[in-house]
C-alpha cells in the first residue's frame, strides 16, 4: 500500500514539473495587432513643471474707451433717442432739452455780437475825429481797447457754443462724445433736470476690447507676475475660451474683498463679452523645478494607486506604479516610477491594463 502512495506522489510531482516548465516557456500576454493599432504612445521626458491659479472676477470696460455724459444745463427733457444697450455714433443726438439757461446763452451771444459792432463803429468814429484834430490819441487807444474787450467776450461765448454744441433758440442737444454702446441711462422724457446734478445721464463705452478684472487672495499674490498667460471663461459662454496675458497688477488690497486685482485684456470683436459678466481666470506659470511628464490620458487609477503601461514591445508590456505630483490639463507630472525615454501607452492603455491584470 505504501508503494502505491509513493507512486501516486511521484506522478503528481512529475506533472507539476511539466506544468511549471510549460509556464516558463509560455508568453504571458501578447498585444494583438488590432489593439496595437488603436493605441498611442508617448516617450516620457523631463519638463519644467507648469502650474495654474484659478481666480474669479468680472468683465469690465476699458476706462480709456469710456465716456460719461452730463448736461451743462437744467430744463425739461423733450426727447430721448438712445436706450440702454444701443450702439451710438460720435456726434449722434442722445436727448434734447428745452432750457431757459440755453436762452440765456443766446442772449449773451447776441449782446456780445452787438457790443463788437458798437465798439467797431465807435473806433471808426474816434479815428475820424482824431484825423480832424477833434479828439486825442488817447481817445483812439481807449476805443481800440474796448473793441479788443468786446471781441474777447464774443470769442468766449462762441467757444462755449462750440464746446457744448449749443444752437440758436432754447433747446440743447446732448450728443455722444464717442462711438460705442450705451451702458448707463439716467434720463427720461418729460423729466425736469437740474443743472447742478452730478450724476451721469449716459455712459458710453467701446467694447471691441474689454478687461477681465480678477481678485487675487493674499496667499497667491507672490505667485502672480505681469506677462503670465491667462485663460478666461464666462458664465454666458461657458464653452468659449478667451486667451490673454496679465498686463497690469493693481498693487493695492481692496478693503472689502481683502484681495488684489489683476487685469487681462481680451479682444472682443464680436461684442460677445458684456461688462459685468462674471468670469473665471486661470493664470498659468512655471515652477522652479523639472519632473518627468506624461499625458494625463496615460494615467490609470486603480486600487487607490496610479499606474502606467510601459511599452517595450508586443510581448513586453509592464504595469508600473507611479507617484503623481500634479495634473495640469492634458499633462501629468510624476515624482517617481518612470525614467526618461521610457515609452508609455497614452491611448487605450486601460484596455491593455485590464487584459494583463484581470
Amino acid at each position: 500500500m505504501t508503494r502505491i502512495y509513493y507512486f501516486l506522489f511521484a506522478l503528481l510531482l512529475l506533472q507539476a514539473c511539466r506544468e511549471k516548465k510549460y509556464e516558463d516557456n509560455a508568453v504571458a500576454f501578447s498585444i494583438s495587432d488590432t489593439m496595437l493599432a488603436s493605441c498611442e504612445f508617448y516617450e516620457a521626458a523631463e519638463q519644467a513643471v507648469k502650474n495654474e491659479i484659478r481666480l474669479f472676477g468680472k468683465i469690465t470696460v476699458d476706462n480709456n474707451k469710456m465716456a460719461r455724459v452730463n448736461s451743462i444745463v437744467g430744463g425739461s427733457v423733450i426727447t430721448v433717442n438712445a436706450e440702454l444697450g444701443d450702439y451710438v455714433k460720435q456726434g449722434e443726438i442722445l436727448a434734447t432739452i428745452r432750457s431757459s439757461e440755453v436762452a440765456e446763452f443766446q442772449r449773451q451771444l447776441l449782446d456780445a455780437q452787438s457790443d463788437v459792432a458798437v465798439a467797431e463803429k465807435t473806433l471808426q468814429v474816434t479815428r475820424e475825429l482824431f484825423e480832424g484834430k477833434l479828439n486825442s490819441e488817447r481817445d483812439v487807444n481807449a476805443a481800440e481797447k474796448e473793441l479788443v474787450k468786446a471781441k474777447a467776450e464774443l470769442a468766449r461765448i462762441n467757444e462755449v457754443y462750440a464746446i457744448y454744441n449749443l444752437r440758436n433758440g432754447s433747446t440743447y442737444n446732448i450728443m455722444a462724445p464717442i462711438s460705442g454702446f450705451v451702458l448707463e441711462k439716467n434720463i427720461f422724457p418729460n423729466e425736469q433736470l437740474r443743472g447742478d446734478v452730478s450724476e451721469s445721464l449716459f455712459s458710453i463705452a467701446e467694447i471691441n476690447e474689454v478687461w477681465a478684472l480678477a481678485n487675487v487672495s493674499e496667499s497667491d499674490i507672490s505667485k502672480i507676475q505681469v506677462g503670465y498667460d491667462a485663460e478666461v471663461r464666462t458664465l454666458g459662454f461657458p464653452d468659449k475660451l478667451y486667451k490673454g496675458k496679465i498686463d497690469k497688477i493693481f498693487n493695492a488690497i481692496d478693503p472689502e474683498t481683502k484681495a488684489m486685482k489683476v487685469r487681462v485684456r481680451i479682444p472682443n470683436d464680436n461684442f460677445q463679452l458684456k461688462p459685468e459678466m462674471m468670469a473665471t481666470v486661470n493664470v498659468f506659470f512655471t515652477e522652479n523645478k523639472k519632473l518627468m511628464a506624461v499625458p494625463s490620458s496615460s494615467i490609470i487609477f486603480d486600487k487607490s494607486k496610479n499606474w502606467v503601461m510601459v511599452f517595450k514591445d508586443k510581448q513586453n508590456i509592464d504595469t508600473r506604479q507611479v507617484e503623481v505630483y500634479k495634473q495640469l490639463g492634458t499633462t501629468t507630472y510624476l515624482t517617481s516610477g518612470l525614467t526618461a525615454g521610457e515609452k508609455v501607452i497614452s491611448k487605450n492603455g486601460l484596455f491593455v491594463y485590464d487584459a494583463i491584470n484581470d
